[in-house]
């Protein structure tokens, strides 16, 4: 199956999630290939399971799957990384402490492997203790080009700015995306993003420089009494994307 997705052609690549297997064909379609379909590693109690069930995700997207922690949570790391080795997938998501781990097993440069990175109130400066230990220590905070150096020594491939809570750090999510495109890192923003201020925050990024974007919009276009993501928004957000791009 293809590793050499949408987003190494195209500036933005949507990331939604599936809430099935049929449902992941229908976002895939609806977006035209422009996406990568996050399934939860947390929603499987073990790795093989995990594996023969994304395996057949996979099939259906053109191996589009990228394998999620579940809402950054840490404990989903390891788990995460073992899915990696595996699977072969397009797209990672990791804490900052998992992404050499993740790149090592992958033995492969091609699949997308994010280091996951939190505001802290303070524009410029970011939180990287977003690991199984380190995320119960008191905050580590290092200037955002120290950690995208960091993420670069352990093989990443971007940023994950999360969570966002949409435009709430405005100021803080406008000097990651300068530094990502100061050292030509992808960005992926994540985090109470809706069809409403999607436009704007892809729209920072790109006026920024940076040369890949790739949005997370989740629960708001999930349909909460299916659990399914609705290809109707999945197809306004690419509309909105072709306009930025145009």
């Amino acid at each position: 199956m293809s590793l050499t997705p949408h987003y190494y052609r195209d500036r933005v690549c949507l990331n939604v999630l599936a809430g099935s297997k049929q449902n992941a064909a229908e976002v895939y379609a609806a977006a035209e290939g422009h996406v990568l379909v996050g399934v939860l590693s947390k929603n499987y109690p073990d790795v093989p399971s995990a594996v023969a069930d994304m395996r057949e995700y996979a099939a259906l997207i053109n191996n589009a799957l990228s394998i999620g922690l579940g809402a950054g949570d840490p404990k989903q790391s390891a788990m995460v990384a073992q899915l990696a080795c595996q699977l072969q997938p397009q797209h990672v998501n990791q804490v900052f402490t998992g992404v050499g781990a993740s790149r090592a097993l992958l033995n492969q440069s091609e699949t997308l492997v994010n280091g996951l990175i939190s505001p802290t109130g303070t524009p410029g400066m970011v939180k990287i203790s977003t690991g199984p230990l380190s995320a119960q220590q008191a905050d580590g905070i290092v200037p955002i080009d120290t950690a995208i150096a960091l993420l670069k020594d352990m093989g990443g491939s971007s940023v994950k700015f999360f969570p966002m809570g949409g435009l709430t750090c405005r100021d803080e999510y406008q000097a990651v995306a300068e530094a990502c495109a100061r050292h030509g890192f992808w960005l992926e923003p994540t985090g109470g993003i809706d069809l409403d201020n999607f436009e704007e925050i892809v729209k920072i990024a790109l006026d920024a420089g940076v040369e890949k974007v790739i949005p997370h919009v989740y629960s708001s276009i999930i349909d909460s009494n299916s659990g399914q993501t609705r290809p109707d928004d999945v197809r306004t957000l690419l509309t909105m994307v072709k306009q930025l791009l145009a």
